[in-house]
């Protein structure tokens, strides 16, 4: 079994959304970052670093940080969503959401989202960093049914929550249906598998996958 500590962060849902899909038996142990629980002694004994998400994989006694880590771990242990031809491929994309789309989306929700008003120039620097995440996923999706080819993979399980907060992203001035229509039709398209659904809400509170607007 699987243990996995978790808060319904886009990182954390990217755990919880591969748990889903691999069907590999799972349990969740909640870390309120409200609480700061993530710095409590017995989850640093996990994580030094205090981060969610974190795994156990019991049946080896083993123990795993870092989502993009966790995700390939779990490919290669269901032997899912990891193809062997296109490897290398997939995890270009796993590192640009690694390197690029969770700092760039995550440091405008801080600003933008958190903490509207207080730094207009990190609002705005962050706003254009998302505008460059948006494109590049967009050409990409232009050319590919999924992010790293034909095949759904764990480089659009890393992406996907990562752009469901796409209404933190200053919405009033990005209109993603009209600009952004390659990136809507895959966010679409994951955004209607049971696995994903099931795994976004892993914690049965009714949470749903937001809609973008029309």
């Amino acid at each position: 079994m699987i243990e996995l500590f978790y808060s319904p962060t886009p990182n954390g849902k990217k755990v919880s959304v591969m748990l889903e899909e691999t069907k590999i038996n799972y349990k969740i142990t909640y870390i309120n970052l409200s609480k700061d629980e993530q710095f409590k002694p017995e989850f640093l004994k996990l994580n030094p670093y205090g981060k969610i998400p974190a795994i156990i994989d019991h049946e080896k006694n083993f123990t795993l940080i870092e989502s993009g880590a966790i995700l390939i771990y779990l490919a290669k242990k269901s032997n899912k969503f990891l193809p062997k031809e296109n490897e290398i491929r997939i995890f270009e994309w796993l590192m640009f959401q690694i390197s690029n789309v969770g700092p760039t989306l995550g440091q405008l929700h801080h600003f933008s989202h958190f903490n509207p008003g207080k730094s207009l120039y990190s609002e705005e620097r962050f706003y254009k960093g998302a505008l460059r995440v948006y494109a590049a996923l967009n050409n990409q999706l232009k050319k590919n049914k999924y992010i790293a080819g034909k095949e759904y993979s764990i480089a659009d399980i890393s992406l996907f929550p990562w752009v469901a907060r796409h209404d933190w992203h200053m919405p009033d001035r990005i209109n993603l249906r009209n600009d952004y229509k390659f990136l809507v039709n895959w966010y679409d398209r994951v955004g209607s598998r049971p696995a994903v659904i099931k795994g976004y809400d892993c914690l049965n509170t009714g949470e749903k996958i937001p809609k973008i607007k029309l």
